[in-house]
């Protein structure tokens, strides 16, 4: 049996080809752009959200000048929609709200507080996890001594990084209880990973 091509049959083919193959290429660039978009529209919204809050906090703090936090107790460290502040690590161009949740949906569009750890501003280990490809892409260029600042409904929090350290996915120890106020940063490794 033999196959004869002609070479009218071949433009056609390579005509759908073509359409086909841009046709791929604009519902993936339209994607992209769609999460993109969101992820910017969620990320403002949320700032705004908690710039608001924080607005309104230091409006009713109008009590006598007294020693010991800035903010009354009754504050609560998580919002009702899981919002608990911002990290910003400014060397590295790292902005991004952070949320008690780490779905895969919430990690989409913020940071997020792993649970089992304390909340910033707390004695113990506080994990935040993003991922690499977007909130915590900048993490490559991280260095020793960088100032991390996390803000939060009860106040603002300043790190330095003073260690950085890739782990197995197995390897939990990380996140383990300490003594003093720390502050961990996940994500996946390597950074250019396609």
């Amino acid at each position: 049996m033999r196959l004869v091509v002609t070479v009218k049959s071949m433009r056609q083919l390579l005509w759908w080809a073509q359409r086909v193959l841009f046709t791929g290429a604009v519902l993936a660039l339209g994607y992209c752009g769609f999460i993109l978009v969101d992820t910017w529209i969620f990320q403002s919204r949320a700032s705004h959200e908690l710039e608001s809050r924080l607005h309104d906090q230091r409006a009713a703090y109008t009590g006598p000048l007294r020693m010991g936090p800035a903010v009354s107790p009754e504050v609560q460290a998580v919002a009702p929609d899981g919002l608990i502040g911002r990290i910003e690590i400014p060397r590295i161009g790292l902005s991004a709200v952070v949320f008690q949740k780490i779905g895969k949906d919430a990690l989409r569009v913020a940071v997020g507080h792993i649970p089992g750890t304390v909340l910033p501003g707390q004695r113990g280990n506080t994990g935040l996890a993003g991922h690499r490809d977007t909130f915590f892409r900048p993490l490559r260029m991280i260095l020793q001594n960088d100032l991390i600042t996390v803000t939060t409904l009860r106040g603002e929090y300043r790190d330095r990084v003073v260690s950085t350290r890739v782990v197995g996915p197995a390897e939990v120890s990380v996140l383990g209880p300490t003594a003093n106020e720390t502050l961990t940063l996940v994500t996946c490794h390597p950074f250019n990973f396609v």
